[in-house]
């Protein structure tokens, strides 16, 4: 195994985590800028506010990109170990 196959594994399992992560996260944060806006406009400063918006938009984005989540984990582990003779050999 030369360092070459180590860094293209690394970067694929890197690049999938951002993928994902990114998903997730990306509009979570748009909510969570509208409501600053809207926090500013009224001059409200309330903390929590922001969470709670925030928190459903993560939990409904989760439970919609699920299937999407585990088929790229799935086909990603998948493509690992149907590859591991290569990798090794």
């Amino acid at each position: 195994m030369n360092p070459q196959v180590v860094l293209d594994l690394y970067g694929q399992g890197f690049y999938l985590i951002v993928l994902i992560v990114g998903a997730v996260m990306v509009p979570s944060l748009l909510v969570g800028l509208i409501v600053s806006v809207f926090q500013a406009a009224t001059q409200i400063n309330e903390q929590t506010l922001s969470f709670l918006p925030r928190l459903i938009v993560t939990i409904l984005v989760i439970m919609h990109l699920e299937p999407w989540i585990l088929t790229e984990l799935t086909d990603f582990t998948t493509n690992l170990f149907i590859n591991i003779p290569m990798i090794i050999g």
